[in-house]
């Protein structure tokens, strides 16, 4: 796995717990924490949580001291969620509650797919499987996002191939 910046853990320390107390659906991180968390070399600037819409509203209530309500998300005529900003130590924690995309096709569920489990100093971290990660990214069409899928991508690729050398 690639070193987590310590901003990320900060952060991910501090949520983690919160969201498996608070949350009553399964939720997960998405993006590039979620993609730097199964060892893609991508720069995390925030948190993205997906959760439940009902889930949002109870966190955003639980952390409403916290929220950064002069944030607006990029974007916004692409996608739509029970969205909200908070302030973490380390760096921002983002929610989205009930995301939905339209990439010209009209409003679309964003289903995580399988989940997995990352172990991260004792916190266990549900975040969608390196191919699941890989569609939502590309599902998303934005320069930021299909980088985030070729770095995922290098980690099914052997980290190094011997060639193959007859005998005479």
């Amino acid at each position: 796995m690639s070193h987590i910046p310590p901003a990320l853990f900060v952060a991910l320390a501090e949520a983690v717990p919160e969201l498996h107390v608070h949350c009553a659906d399964p939720w997960c991180l998405i993006g590039s924490a979620a993609a730097r968390l199964l060892g893609a070399e991508v720069g995390v600037a925030d948190v993205d949580v997906l959760v439940s819409r009902a889930d949002a509203q109870v966190l955003a209530s639980h952390w409403a001291d916290r929220r950064d309500a002069s944030y607006a998300p990029a974007d916004g005529d692409r996608f739509r969620s029970h969205f909200a900003r908070f302030r973490f130590p380390g760096m921002p924690v983002e929610l989205m509650g009930g995301l939905e995309h339209d990439a010209g096709e009209g409003w679309r569920a964003v289903p995580p797919g399988r989940l997995v489990l990352v172990g991260l100093e004792g916190l266990a971290v549900p975040v969608p499987s390196l191919d699941d990660q890989i569609r939502i990214l590309e599902s998303f069409g934005r320069d930021k996002d299909r980088a985030r899928a070729t770095a995922l991508r290098q980690l099914r690729q052997p980290a190094s191939v011997l060639p193959i050398v007859p005998s005479s």
